[in-house]
């Protein structure tokens, strides 16, 4: 029941920055850890960074450093800046989101349908 849009991908030079943002709407109980996965095309999907309804946060090593995940609870949003990006991190960007639907229920995790982001000059 969990909806999950990306938004902010698009092309940008190499050492620019980009902000991706995840809203989450549905009929959701609570929304607990969420994060961001990205992927090419052959490749493994690999997380990129994590954060807990906290604000506690993970990052993948290729990323520390240069991309900051954020979240804002009041609006069931999560956020991605990308700063000094290389062309390796081109892909998909997946927003990545835990929840229940009820108190009683089980978690759950689904997923959005990704925006790209491409780094090139």
């Amino acid at each position: 029941q969990v909806h999950l849009v990306e938004s902010g991908g698009g092309l940008v030079q190499p050492g620019g920055s980009l902000r991706l943002s995840c809203a989450a709407s549905g009929g959701f109980w609570s929304l607990n850890d969420m994060g961001w996965w990205r992927q090419v095309p052959g490749k493994e999907r690999e997380l990129v960074a994590q954060i807990t309804f906290g604000g506690d946060t993970n990052y993948n090593a290729v990323v520390k450093g240069r991309f900051t995940i954020s979240r804002d609870n009041a609006k069931n949003t999560i956020y991605l800046q990308m700063n000094s990006l290389k062309p390796e991190d081109t892909a998909v960007y997946h927003c990545n989101a835990v929840f229940r639907t009820a108190v009683y229920n089980d978690p759950e995790r689904t997923w959005g349908k990704g925006t790209l982001v491409t780094v090139s000059s």
